[in-house]
């Protein structure tokens, strides 16, 4: 289990039931972290059945920590992420939500060499 470290903020109620435009989640924006930290940590890597839950800890703090800087202050954030070794299978990663569509939204990414595949998934979750 990661221990984050973080003291659990609390947040005061706005009584909006949507957020502003400016503080909406973007999965562009989003997408591009996830495709930054996931390539300069694993990029070159050859898969290690010691290392990989390391990096995959590591790789969630990180996305994390960076989308929390984007001021999307009334979402959840949650982020998924899968290293496997790749062995010439199929691999399909999937998950199931139940949401508000106009202001919940999700961004992935994927990166694979010749020994390893990654999938990296960050939820933004409105709350109020």
């Amino acid at each position: 289990m990661v221990d984050f470290g973080n003291p659990r903020m609390t947040h005061m109620p706005t009584y909006r039931m949507e957020p502003r435009e400016h503080e909406r989640f973007y999965p562009a924006k989003v997408r591009n972290i996830i495709e930054n930290v996931i390539k300069n940590k694993l990029e070159g890597q050859d898969f290690d059945h010691q290392k990989h839950k390391q990096w995959a800890e590591a790789i969630v703090v990180e996305i994390k920590d960076q989308t929390k800087q984007l001021s999307i202050p009334s979402y959840k954030i949650i982020v998924q992420c899968v290293i496997g070794q790749v062995l010439g299978q199929g691999v399909r990663v999937a998950s199931k939500c139940l949401w508000d569509e106009a202001n919940d939204n999700f961004a992935s990414w994927t990166y694979e060499n010749a020994s390893l595949f990654c999938t990296g998934i960050v939820f933004g979750i409105y709350y109020e």
